[in-house]
């Protein structure tokens, strides 16, 4: 007689158990899409949406405030990302390596990312402030300034970017340590043995052991940086700068949602967003894993 295998995958009971699961995710993920999908085509009133064609699609396409956010996104995430992972490193290695009480200095750095964004927005808000804001105090030392961090159209997206590497730092410096603790020390010590500089270490020993850890961050940072929008509505003060100089593609989107009104239009730029989120995501995934091998 022949015996049957059991497999996990095929028990009826197993898909009882993930049923909860599948449900929340098809009403909060997949239906919001497929509704936004739906009425991006549309236009009108949220009670009243009628059938639009591709007309949302050629004034998104074709309006230069969607051009703007589109490109303020681009130069956000390409700065923010690599510059932030890069001095969130730098960090990690001297708090792993020159600090004894690291646990400490974790805790000291977990604590903004557990602090509200909009929290954080008014303290950074205060101290760029052009008239009484710490950082012009101290550029006045070196008789720099006063600069008009926030008001400036000019400065919006410098005032922007500077905002969101700070604020995603504690989260990078985190997830780094954990990281560098996976390291196996064995393999520093026959470095040592053979005479190689710390500089030799880190590229050959640390860098390759962390490019797991690195491709996760990136992958996170950049998502969320394509995402952008609830940093620029706190150093701004629920505005995207003064004339809209630091717009972003999601703020875009809240404008012509619940500001204009235009939900096709919004829905519209979404889709577009999704796509093109989508797309980099892949040719990300692609690239970091030929580099990983």
């Amino acid at each position: 007689m022949k015996k049957l295998k059991y497999s996990a995958e095929n028990s009826p009971q197993a898909w009882l158990y993930l049923l909860p699961a599948l449900i929340i995710i098809l009403v909060f993920h997949v239906y919001p899409l497929i509704k936004t999908f739906i009425i991006s085509f549309e236009k009108g009133t949220l009670n009243n949406l009628v059938f639009n064609g591709i007309r949302n699609y050629q004034i998104v396409l074709s309006d230069p405030k969607f051009h703007k956010a589109i490109l303020n996104t681009t130069l956000y995430s390409f700065t923010v990302v690599p510059v932030g992972v890069i001095i969130a490193m730098i960090i990690s290695l001297i708090i792993f390596e020159k600090i004894k009480h690291k646990d400490i200095f974790e805790t000291i750095f977990f604590i903004p990312y557990l602090t509200s964004i909009i929290a954080v927005g008014i303290v950074f808000r205060s101290l760029l402030n052009k008239d009484y804001g710490f950082i012009n105090y101290i550029l006045g030392f070196i008789n720099v300034g006063p600069i008009n961090f926030l008001d400036d159209p000019k400065m919006s997206m410098f005032t922007l970017i500077i905002f969101g590497i700070w604020s995603g730092l504690a989260f990078n410096i985190i997830i780094l340590i954990s990281g560098l603790r996976n390291v196996d020390k064995n393999y520093y010590k026959v470095a040592d043995m053979f005479g190689a500089t710390k500089t030799e270490q880190f590229f050959r020993i640390t860098l390759p052991q962390m490019i797991p850890i690195i491709t996760f961050l990136l992958m996170i940072n950049f998502t969320n940086a394509l995402k952008v929008y609830a940093q620029v509505f706190a150093i701004f003060n629920g505005k995207a700068g003064i004339a809209d100089s630091a717009t972003t593609a999601v703020f875009y989107i809240f404008n012509k949602f619940y500001v204009e009104y235009r939900y096709g239009q919004g829905m519209a730029a979404a889709v577009i967003l999704f796509i093109l989120i989508l797309i980099f995501t892949m040719i990300q995934n692609y690239v970091l894993k030929k580099i990983s091998k």
